[in-house]
């Protein structure tokens, strides 16, 4: 038996990954406020509300919705945040482009995907008290998760928890990279606000696609 989702929902994912973030606004803004501008909430949740009036209604696909976030994200938010997650949500939907159902190795060449692109723009990584923190564990933990021969939805399981415990390891870090990187030491003790979003959003997506999830015979 294979687990896969269709690709013919997106509007519905994402549309679930906008509110995730739009009713964070306040908590996402005050974590940045610590040690940032403060305005990481107000700003992504600008860009997905964007995002949620222009695929409002419409039946997009995965490949269509992620476009939708991507440029909503791009053209919408100031600073760093828009082209660093446009770039995610960029290639996941160049990833998914011609496929009309996703089974878990597709679904982790579309996480690794998302990640090259973002990668190409950033030289971030784990330790740097970022979005990276978060993200690269998850699709990690997906991957160990797949090849170790879990299911579908297990391995979403245990991209929550790595995603879950990336965000809290931001906690004991010193911020490298951003406005944070200049407070050195005294960036110690609070979360990443990035870290937190990206949180929210992958477990939003695994919670999501595990709704989706339909069995057929392999």
């Amino acid at each position: 038996m294979e687990e896969h989702i269709s690709t013919r929902h997106g509007n519905e994912i994402v549309a679930a990954l906008v509110r995730v973030i739009v009713s964070n606004r306040e908590y996402l803004s005050e974590i940045d406020g610590a040690i940032g501008d403060g305005d990481h909430g107000i700003n992504m949740a600008k860009g997905f509300a964007m995002c949620g009036e222009a695929i409002k209604g419409q039946p997009l696909t995965l490949a269509q919705a992620f476009d939708a976030v991507s440029d909503a994200l791009m053209e919408g938010i100031g600073g760093s945040m828009g082209p660093l997650y446009g770039s995610l949500f960029m290639g996941m939907a160049d990833s998914v482009r011609d496929k009309t159902v996703l089974d878990k190795w597709a679904f982790l060449a579309m996480l690794q995907h998302g990640l090259s692109e973002l990668q190409d723009i950033s030289s971030a990584g784990v330790g740097d008290k970022c979005l990276m923190d978060t993200l690269i564990p998850a699709i990690a933990r997906f991957e160990q998760a797949v090849q170790q021969g879990e299911s579908f939805s297990a391995a979403l399981a245990q991209m929550q928890q790595a995603a879950i415990a990336g965000r809290d390891s931001t906690r004991d870090l010193v911020a490298k990279i951003g406005r944070a990187s200049r407070l050195g030491e005294r960036s110690r003790g609070v979360l990443d606000a990035g870290a937190v979003s990206c949180c929210l959003l992958l477990c939003q997506l695994a919670d999501r696609v595990t709704q989706s999830l339909n069995t057929v015979n392999a």
